[in-house]
């Protein structure tokens, strides 16, 4: 095909075997579409490709991505605002009708088998090596191993008690992303143990080594996710695979929670007033977390 579609914040290249997708620079773009730059999308990983209305005079250009086929949506698990998901092309509506054509021409080019998830990562991880700061660690991914670097004006004393961590790739089963949009975000990486069995872990990632914890400003989404899903690619492809996605992590109900420091307790309310205030929490939200977290004390 070879044809360009250019919309708002990203320009889809339509190619015989997939879609080159580059995201503009600009203030109005998305922090993440800058730092992935582009990416190139077989025609395999993708399940389906819907046009819809958008809003205030915009249609959108949807390519539903096929489950397992990239590691950065499997990373994200649904967690995306529609204006960060790089599958989605918006255009004005008087676009609609060029839309719709690009739309049929790639449609019977897709998978057929669009509902079965992929038995590998088909687009490709943002490339290590890869770092962002944390709210109590500063994160860092060689290709091999992750490294965890604890601050001492936000790690718990559970992580100075461990020290500074080392997690090589193959002692990894997955990774669990929690977007620092959402209350309690962070960053854990599920462990294995020579058998494949899951190394339990605390319910709270402040108190799990294995873990980084986001806060206002730290583990943002275009620094943290791409980290996210370039591990979650390395841990896939260095070990037996174990379905698509990131590894399910144990429930919390069936890991036993000691009683909680009260220090740590009025440290995290204090931070949970800080997102009320900012607006990221809601006051119902507010109130329920922190009569979770008095209810732990």
């Amino acid at each position: 095909m070879g044809d360009v579609l250019a919309g708002f914040q990203a320009a889809w290249e339509f190619e015989s075997d997939s879609v080159l997708i580059r995201f503009e620079r600009g203030i109005r773009t998305p922090k993440l579409f800058q730092a992935l730059g582009e990416r190139r999308i077989p025609h395999e990983a993708v399940a389906a490709v819907t046009l819809t209305p958008g809003k205030r005079g915009t249609v959108v250009l949807h390519a539903v991505p096929r489950p397992g086929a990239d590691p950065l949506m499997d990373a994200a698990d649904g967690q995306l605002k529609d204006g960060c998901d790089p599958y989605r092309l918006v255009l004005p509506a008087e676009r609609e009708t060029l839309a719709e054509y690009y739309a049929d021409e790639l449609r019977p080019l897709v998978t057929r088998d669009g509902d079965a998830p992929a038995d590998r990562y088909l687009v490709a991880a943002p490339e290590a090596p890869l770092h962002f700061k944390a709210y109590d660690g500063k994160a860092t991914f060689d290709g091999k191993s992750v490294s965890y670097r604890w601050f001492w004006t936000g790690a718990s004393s559970a992580k100075w008690k461990a020290g500074d961590q080392t997690f090589p790739v193959s002692d990894l089963s997955g990774v669990e992303w929690r977007s620092p949009e959402l209350f309690e975000g962070h960053l854990r990486l599920l462990r294995r143990t020579g058998s494949g069995a899951q190394v339990p872990q605390p319910p709270q990632a402040d108190q799990d080594p294995a873990a980084v914890v986001f806060g206002l400003g730290y583990g943002p989404v275009h620094e943290s996710l791409p980290f996210a899903a370039a591990v979650l690619a390395a841990v896939r492809s260095s070990g037996p695979a174990t379905g698509p996605g990131t590894a399910p992590a144990l429930p919390a109900e069936r890991t036993a929670a000691a009683r909680r420091d009260p220090a740590d307790i009025a440290d995290r309310i204090r931070h949970l007033g800080e997102l009320h205030q900012a607006g990221l929490v809601t006051d119902a939200e507010f109130t329920s977390k922190k009569a979770e977290l008095l209810a732990e004390l």
